[in-house]
């Protein structure tokens, strides 16, 4: 596709993601979707007002009423989308530095299908401006914030004594992610709460975690919790700095629904970078794993079409689909303070069953993607592939948007891991080097 990729539209702001594209964009949505309203919500950056008002304006002059919702993560952009079943429009490049900026469209709650985002794009680049016979109308919202905030009230979380500190990355959820945690939480601590349009993520969030390891060995804090620029990640650090990532969470969070009889056919879905060790444990538990390639829309369709309750990838994207459509860091780290109260547990005593294997992920920059074609390449991994014992993990993929590769092993003995990871490596560099 000529503008959408895997996450909306992405790009480096005010050149590629300027007022005029934003424009077209909402024109488009007009013209191809013709709805009576949309909802639009941003992040913190410089730009994020700039493309914003530009959709809102494309969109209105084409009919649309539009619903500004200012500054909110995109997982409530897709619970009001869903629950409102209208379009939500989210202004957001996700964990990536403030240069940068995104556009997600989002219909009904979810990611729209190829087909439609196709369709956008000929409209974008039709050259048509659409003026409708009555303009649509640009007002400002607070509904996205009570509607979002009661799905805290259903989930009925106890009041806690665990200290929690976190980090919301001077993103989308560094006003919304106070109002939630300082309502159960008797001790908490915020940092990366200070969004001056230009720091978002800036060594903060879940893509630097030394930022709430440093927070959490400050104020002493029982758990850490850290987020991504528009909040639908979290990772989590405990008392004593450990990490417990995507995979991890969705095991606790799974464990506790399966002990309530409500894991919907005992059944979770993850990615196929998922540690072995934690494949394994969940196996112990009596519950089901359906792995899909990375991706957190990959994961989303096989819950949506298996009717599964929750699923996630290890980078912190955790999907609990009986109550959000999409990732929610915020909501994964208040179920978990819920499971751990409810439980009077620490999160180390909670997955002490599970025994991560030694992982190892190395990008090969400079090289031609091509390289994963030869037959010389396939044949060593190949190789590997039949040394490596039955429960590891072996993944080689082409990297989206850069040229490299992405190389990652995981087994019980950390030689063989080194060997194999050695053996991979040598021959893709040797091979697929870019002159």
């Amino acid at each position: 596709m000529k503008y959408f990729g895997t996450d909306g539209i992405r790009g480096k702001a005010f050149e590629k993601l300027n007022s005029n594209l934003a424009f077209k964009l909402g024109q488009a949505i007009a013209k191809r979707f013709k709805p009576e309203s949309i909802v639009i919500g941003q992040d913190t950056r410089l730009s994020s007002n700039m493309l914003a008002h530009g959709v809102a304006y494309g969109a209105a002059l084409g009919g649309v009423n539009v619903f500004m919702a200012d500054v909110v993560s995109t997982p409530m952009i897709a619970y009001y989308s869903k629950m409102k079943d209208m379009i939500g429009v989210m202004i957001t490049a996700s964990h990536n530095p403030y240069t940068d900026n995104g556009i997600k469209v989002i219909k009904s709650g979810y990611k729209m299908l190829d087909q439609e985002e196709i369709d956008l794009e000929s409209y974008i680049d039709d050259g048509k401006v659409y003026i409708a016979e009555k303009f649509g109308s640009i007002n400002i919202t607070k509904e996205v914030e009570s509607l979002y905030l009661q799905v805290y009230e259903d989930l009925m979380i106890p009041n806690t004594k665990l200290s929690i500190s976190f980090d919301t990355a001077n993103g989308a959820t560094y006003k919304i992610g106070k109002k939630i945690i300082e309502k159960y939480v008797e001790t908490s601590y915020q940092i990366g709460d200070n969004p001056d349009g230009l720091n978002i993520n800036l060594n903060v969030g879940s893509t630097h975690l030394d930022a709430i390891k440093s927070a959490v060995a400050l104020y002493k804090s029982d758990l850490g919790l850290s987020f991504d620029g528009d909040g639908d990640r979290i990772l989590v650090i405990d008392k004593d700095g450990t990490l417990f990532d995507g995979d991890l969470i969705v095991y606790v969070i799974a464990k506790y629904l399966k002990s309530v009889g409500m894991l919907k056919k005992d059944t979770v879905v993850l990615t196929q970078m998922s540690n072995p060790g934690v494949l394994a444990a969940f196996k112990r538990l009596g519950i089901k794993v359906i792995q899909t390639a990375v991706g957190d829309k990959y994961v989303s369709e096989v819950l949506i079409k298996e009717d599964l309750t929750i699923g996630g990838e290890n980078s912190g994207h955790i999907i609990i689909n009986d109550i959000l459509p999409s990732g929610d860091g915020v909501f994964a780290g208040m179920f978990l303070i819920k499971t751990l109260t409810e439980n009077d547990m620490n999160l180390k005593d909670y997955t002490k069953e599970v025994v991560i294997y030694p992982q190892k992920l190395v990008n090969i920059p400079n090289v031609n993607k091509a390289v994963l074609e030869l037959e010389e390449v396939k044949k060593v991994i190949m190789e590997v592939r039949s040394e490596l014992p039955e429960d590891s993990l072996l993944l080689v993929r082409p990297s989206g948007t850069e040229p490299l590769v992405r190389v990652t092993i995981s087994c019980q003995d950390s030689v063989m891991l080194e060997k194999n990871m050695a053996k991979i490596v040598d021959k893709i560099k040797e091979l697929g080097e870019m002159k």
